[in-house]
């Protein structure tokens, strides 16, 4: 190539050089490695669920029967993941899906009596989790990276 086109490719946006990126210092690869760390401690206590499954029993709880479409919304799972976490859960007796009083093409998802059993006797072990996975941060650490956090991830 010729000494344009290889200046040319080498430039990133806002004229920053490749040669200034480094992987360990990206906002994406420390939240992956962060989050890989969170999913490896929930396992390790919380075995027999994926996050996914644990986050729709939890909000369920929280919030009682709801929409399968609201449930993917407020646990921040597209139409096609949520559908497949409650046919998961449905499959294991943890939740009970009926199509809806009104509008029989939607699907009202709850908790099963052993749902609420399993998600109640859990929240103490995921709260447990949660410090854990903070564990490495002082109290107004977390403060603060909870709240940076949840700044990013509302955009």
């Amino acid at each position: 190539m010729n000494g344009a086109a290889d200046k040319k490719l080498k430039l990133m946006p806002a004229g920053r050089s490749a040669d200034a990126y480094d992987l360990q210092e990206q906002v994406g690869f420390i939240l992956r490695k962060a989050n890989q760390r969170h999913l490896a401690i929930f396992a390790a206590r919380i075995s027999d669920l994926t996050t996914p499954q644990f986050a729709a029993l939890a909000k369920l709880n929280e919030v009682g029967p709801t929409s399968q479409n609201q449930l993917g919304q407020m646990v921040a799972m597209d139409a096609a993941t949520i559908k497949g976490v409650i046919d998961r859960l449905k499959a294991r007796g943890l939740v009970v899906a009926e199509p809806h009083g009104r509008d029989r093409r939607r699907l009202v998802v709850s908790l099963s009596g052993t749902g609420r059993e399993l998600v109640e006797a859990l929240l103490p072990e995921a709260l447990e989790v949660s410090e854990e996975t903070l564990a490495p941060l002082t109290q107004r650490e977390t403060a603060t990276f909870l709240r940076l956090l949840s700044k990013l991830a509302e955009g």
